[in-house]
């Protein structure tokens, strides 16, 4: 018996962490009855999630892709509100969800795959995976707010780990900084409400790095698949 978020997951219907906020609205039945969080199934359990029957027997490649997300582009499956997803910028005819989450204005490098067990693995905070933002911020950043940054802060009534901070540039004229951060934590507008705690305000950000995989060679927009390799690597990080 499993966890009946983890099945969901390992089927490539949602994230782990989606499947759990579908619970929790009461979106997913076993059996015909509202699952609640915890609950195990078995493989002769029906699972339902908002009218669709899971098929269990269903052969279930898995995908991999890296996308250079786009300004405006929700990063969830599906949007109540109707805006576009970075789903809808993948062609796959696969139930794909992304790995973590960059808010709507944020770009970037952002991971989207059906592996459950992969998704669980990197968005863990024990597996520490790297997180490297570039922010363009409101001021010239002080050496004193760099090293409180790099010490950790406490945002929504938590301290922030340690992480490393660097500042790239600054331009007088236009009163503005370009700083790389790089964090393995994901909580929620953690590098927005970072710098808000020392006095800066976000005009621009975006994910150049997530784990080893850059998206340099990629416009706006574009991804491609991750090879063999890289799939492999990525399960070895934490290990």
């Amino acid at each position: 018996m499993e966890r009946v978020q983890k099945v969901i997951a390992n089927l490539g219907y949602a994230s782990r962490r989606e499947a759990e906020r579908l619970i929790q609205e009461g979106k997913v039945l076993i059996n015909g009855n509202v699952a609640n969080l915890g609950d195990k199934v078995t493989t002769s359990d029906v699972i339902k999630i908002e009218g669709v029957t899971l098929d269990k027997t269903k052969s279930n490649d898995k995908v991999y892709y890296l996308l250079n997300k786009p300004r405006g582009v929700v990063s969830t499956s599906h949007d109540e509100k109707g805006r576009k997803t970075v789903v809808d910028l993948i062609d796959t005819d696969k139930r794909i969800y992304p790995v973590g989450r960059l808010d709507y204005d944020t770009t970037g490098a952002l991971l989207l795959t059906n592996d459950g067990e992969l998704t669980n693995k990197l968005i863990h905070p024990k597996n520490k995976v790297e997180k490297v933002y570039l922010a363009k911020i409101k001021g010239i950043i002080t050496g004193t707010d760099i090293n409180k940054m790099k010490n950790g802060l406490v945002i929504d009534n938590q301290k922030t780990s340690p992480c490393r901070v660097k500042l790239k540039s600054y331009d007088k004229k236009t009163n503005t900084s370009m700083v790389e951060l790089t964090i393995h934590e994901g909580k929620n507008h953690q590098v927005k409400k970072m710098f808000e705690v020392v006095g800066y305000d976000v005009l621009k950000l975006t994910r150049i790095r997530f784990a080893f995989l850059d998206v340099k060679s990629l416009k706006s927009g574009e991804y491609r698949i991750l090879n063999p390799k890289e799939v492999k690597r990525l399960y070895s990080l934490g290990e």
